[in-house]
């Protein structure tokens, strides 16, 4: 009973188990703004630990500035992976 309503949960708010084998162009730009946003957070991270004349508080952005560098790579290792290199429609994809 416990599993059904987990289940059904989960087709509530959309989780996928599995992803899909084509990428919308919906999903394609989603990804591309993801993309964006962590290279961004990490760049400006990078620049204001520069900035920063606390050593304490440089390390705290220094570590930030790694987590986003980290979700951009593994970003890219999933739409590099070699399950999307069969499917070359969309941009950036390949």
């Amino acid at each position: 009973m416990q599993q059904q309503n987990m289940n059904f949960q989960d087709q509530q708010q959309g989780i996928m188990q599995t992803p899909p084998s084509v990428v919308s162009t919906k999903d394609s730009l989603y990804l591309t703004d993801m993309l964006s946003w962590n290279l961004l957070a990490m760049k400006k991270a990078h620049f204001f630990a520069e900035q920063c004349q606390d050593q304490e508080l440089k390390m705290e952005i220094e570590k930030c500035g790694q987590m986003h560098q980290n979700h951009y790579q593994k970003i890219l290792t999933h739409l590099n992976s070699p399950q999307n290199q069969n499917y070359s429609g969309t941009p950036g994809m390949q």
